[in-house]
């Protein structure tokens, strides 16, 4: 048998590029596919029975893709054959006719399958993950989306140690074996891509509940976990039947088979996948009881369940022609998944969450070496591509579409488009021209934001003259690597002009649609000097510049009526304030604590947004408006701005954090007052109050949840109080056998904003709980780690060194993972010379490793290189 883990590692000079200009139909069609398992951790035997059709016409031959399995053998229409070859990874067969079966053997060994990607062991449990091209690990296939398929599956095992035998689709039968094994066999009417198939095969208790269509048919719903766990899955349970009834009202998808079933692992890559009628979670998203999971938790947990459920119709029913579309569904599916959980909630508040999100992930990708379109040109390794440009960006886009169309006629495009494309493998042209026929719109230019990358920057100067108001727009996309010359952007900015004096609104809201490289708008009869309140609700993925004074913005603070708006005028006020800082001028604190005095002051405002608002912006988000990144200067005016904010404001903190707790309830307005409580907490000790340690300990003992141990916790982690050790060791000790609390435990000393953190973090790496096998593990503490400004970037290099071992390492057992914790190290063109070349060393080390994988090589070299 071939090792699995070496046939992953390639030398750099093997890696190729796959180019979307590339792309040609597939040769041969799939329309029908058999598997049959014989599970067995160390010896998996799979055959494979493929009636295929020639598409088109052509002489090419059979080419099917396989990675790391053993071949047995190979019959074309029930007779062997032996001039079949392996050719660069693929089955290549010489077939003369236009339609055949063909039958492949191969052995597999899941249980060393540490990349994740196939089948795999999990917990005791077998597995599989084969977005993006994790199916040929399994079986010779063409693993790519736009090859669909009608799959009947049946799956034989040891009954005592695997007795739940789960696949797509609905079951069909199941019986038992005279040795002790067992079977069952599972049908999917609809035709999917490779990448959808999955299969559970585990010792697992399910909490199962029924939903009622719109059309009256009952839908099985199971949720499949150890049985420890199973009190732990009420919340994600409840979430899935509040998503399928919320599409049904939003989007009039209805579920369309008798069962859908979602399996939680602990070792898994991504956060979720939604394979058709099976979905696969990271335990991390699925469990959840107050004891163990933050508000924070919940709310991920209902998001990423909806998220997946949403893709059996924006993903599933209708797939990728290609992985270069890949935002074609992601995209359009975080767009859904937003707007379901601003529904349950506060929308202003997720409307923050989602921007915060994007600004901390995509926009630095946007700016850094890794820069790439919507919809990408080319890859070495798909993976790397699953990233904050495709998901939240691509989210992005389809709100701008949204916008301009409005929420009837985005509703009657999204229809058509379901209707259109049901049962193909489409794209992002596709999607587009369903907009543009259904809202009867032209959008040409609205596409290059597929095609562009770069987070255009717009500035926005407002003069009064003669009784006139006039402002002034320009935009511009900076040069991204490969792509030097820019053309303007279509910009749908939502703006709003109000009284400076009165302070109520001058001007209806108004949506500008900025689609040249400036434009001018005039403003008559205006009775008072106005301000500007512009990109409202971000209506537009940008940067905007503008010429607001801090009285402007603490004007805006205290007065817009759109919440968004009013957010982004503090955290401006703020940002200003902490830029000036890190250059040494402090005078900018005065404006900063007014407005979050009137903000904490307002009765009218929910607790959950004020809580956001009053939040200082991070270290790396202040570092993204330097030239050059100074982390301790950046830090120094940080803290000081934190310390000046407590000290001045201890009075109102005080009467925030005294709201008396109540018991744990998980509702909004709840999740909101624990959240402002949290965030009063750390600014009595940003304050250095002498009973801030007290404070803090007592509610980490007294917290009968998550939300508020933790929140506690995280405030000591931060300290160098006495009670620091002891809550690290009672929180260790209360929590040592569940293993997603201790990620918690991990990432908290991980982003302590102590001086000694990175000392700290290498410690860490030698307990006995750390693994680097387990994504959530290395994702909880390396990457951690490296998100923190200060720590990672010791003057000395050690942050640097640190991450280059590790991903080193990592590498060996999960390219993927390692690949997703690189990026760090490939913003050094930020830092000074003396940071940039340590950097820059420490991936040319990595790069220089042997037997280096090609998803850390693609990174690692762009990085170098972009």
């Amino acid at each position: 048998m071939l090792d699995v883990q070496n046939s992953l590692a390639q030398p750099a000079h093997a890696v190729s590029v796959t180019r979307r200009e590339d792309y040609a139909p597939p040769a041969w069609l799939v329309p029908h596919t058999q598997l049959d398992f014989d599970l067995d951790p160390a010896t998996t035997r799979v055959t494979a029975t493929l009636s295929v059709t020639r598409n088109g016409a052509h002489d090419t031959p059979l080419r099917l893709d396989g990675a790391g399995q053993q071949p047995v053998s190979v019959t074309v229409d029930g007779v062997a054959v032996n001039d079949w070859r392996i050719e660069d990874d693929q089955l290549v067969i010489p077939l003369a006719g236009d339609a055949h079966e063909i039958e492949t053997v191969v052995e597999i060994a899941p249980e060393r399958n540490t990349q994740l990607m196939g089948l795999y062991a999990s917990g005791g449990n077998l597995c599989t993950q084969c977005e993006a091209e994790g199916f040929r690990r399994i079986t010779w296939f063409p693993d790519r989306p736009d090859v669909l398929s009608r799959y009947a599956v049946r799956m034989t095992a040891d009954k005592a140690r695997y007795p739940i035998l789960l696949a797509n689709g609905d079951p069909v039968a199941q019986g038992d074996l005279d040795d002790g094994r067992h079977w069952a066999e599972w049908n999917d009417p609809y035709p999917k891509p490779s990448y959808l198939f999955a299969l559970v095969a585990g010792d697992l208790a399910v909490n199962r509940d029924t939903f009622t269509t719109m059309s009256g048919r009952t839908v099985e719903l199971g949720i499949w976990v150890r049985a420890a766990d199973l009190a732990k899955t009420e919340h994600a349970l409840a979430a899935l039947k509040t998503s399928m009834a919320w599409d049904e009202r939003a989007y009039g998808r209805e579920y369309d088979l008798d069962v859908f079933n979602i399996v939680a692992v602990d070792d898994f890559n991504f956060g979720a996948m939604e394979n058709k009628g099976l979905n696969i979670f990271n335990s991390r998203y699925i469990l959840a009881d107050p004891d163990t999971a933050t508000d924070y938790d919940y709310d991920a947990i209902a998001a990423v369940v909806a998220h997946e459920y949403f893709h059996n119709w924006s993903g599933d029913r209708i797939t990728c022609r290609d992985w270069f579309q890949l935002s074609l569904k992601e995209g359009f599916t975080v767009y859904r998944d937003q707007s379901f959980s601003a529904d349950q909630g506060s929308a202003a508040v997720k409307r923050i969450e989602d921007v915060r999100g994007l600004r901390a992930a995509q926009f630095p990708e946007d700016a850094g070496p890794l820069a790439h379109p919507v919809r990408p040109d080319s890859y070495q390794e798909i993976s790397n591509f699953y990233t904050a440009t495709i998901y939240n960006k691509g989210a992005e886009l389809i709100r701008m579409m949204a916008t301009l169309l409005g929420p009837v006629t985005f509703r009657a495009a999204t229809d058509l488009y379901f209707e259109r494309f049901d049962g193909t493998a489409a794209t992002c042209e596709d999607f587009v021209a369903c907009m543009e026929e259904a809202g009867d719109v032209d959008l040409t230019q609205f596409r290059l934001w597929y095609s562009q990358a770069g987070t255009p920057r717009v500035s926005a100067s407002l003069t009064e003259r003669d009784g006139r108001t006039t402002l002034r727009l320009a935009q511009h996309v900076p040069t991204t690597p490969g792509q030097p010359d820019k053309r303007s952007m279509v910009l749908p900015l939502k703006l709003r002009l109000f009284g400076a004096e009165s302070g109520r609104a001058l001007t209806d809201e108004r949506l500008v649609l900025l689609d040249q490289p400036s434009e001018t708008l005039v403003f008559e009869g205006l009775a008072e000097r106005a301000v500007l309140s512009i990109n409202r609700g971000f209506s537009a993925p940008v940067i905007v510049e503008t010429d607001r004074t801090a009285a402007d913005l603490g004007f805006l603070a205290r007065h817009d009526d759109d919440p968004f708006a009013r957010y982004e005028a503090m955290q401006q006020l703020m940002l200003d304030s902490l830029v000036a800082g890190a250059m040494g001028d402090t005078a900018g604190h005065d404006a900063v604590i007014a407005a979050v005095s009137d903000t904490l002051a307002n009765p009218d405002l929910d607790p959950a947004f004020v809580a956001e608002a009053v939040l200082l912006p991070s270290e790396s988000f202040i570092g993204d408006q330097l030239a050059t990144v100074d982390p301790e200067a950046i830090h120094a005016s940080r803290e000081g701005l934190r310390r000046a904010l407590g000290q001045r404001l201890d009075d109102q903190w005080r009467e925030a954090y005294d709201i008396a707790p109540e018991a744990y309830v998980y509702s909004p307005q709840a999740k909101g007052r624990r959240r402002l409580r949290s965030v009063a907490l750390g600014y009595i000790a940003a304050s250095g109050a002498g009973d801030a340690a007290t404070l803090a300990f007592s509610q980490f003992t007294a917290a009968d949840n998550m939300t508020d141990r933790q929140g506690a916790l995280a405030t000591l982690a931060n300290s160098d109080a006495d009670e620091r050790e002891a809550a690290l060791d009672i929180f260790y000790n209360r929590y040592a056998d569940n293993s997603l609390v201790i990620d918690k435990w991990f990432q908290t000393q991980a982003l302590s904003s102590r001086a000694d953190t990175g000392a700290a973090v290498a410690e860490l790496v030698r307990h006995p709980d750390f693994t680097l096998a387990n994504p959530n593990r290395a994702r909880a503490l390396i990457g951690a780690f490296a998100a923190n400004q200060r720590a990672f970037n010791a003057a000395d290099g050690s942050g640097y060194r640190f991450l280059a071992d590790q991903l080193i390492a990592l590498d060996k057992l999960n390219p993927q993972t390692a690949a997703k914790l690189l990026p760090p190290l490939g913003r050094w063109r930020r830092f000074d010379p003396a940071r940039a070349a340590m950097m820059r060393a420490e991936l040319e080390r990595i790069v220089a490793a042997p037997g280096l994988s090609k998803d850390v090589f693609e990174q690692a070299s762009k990085s170098l290189a972009g």
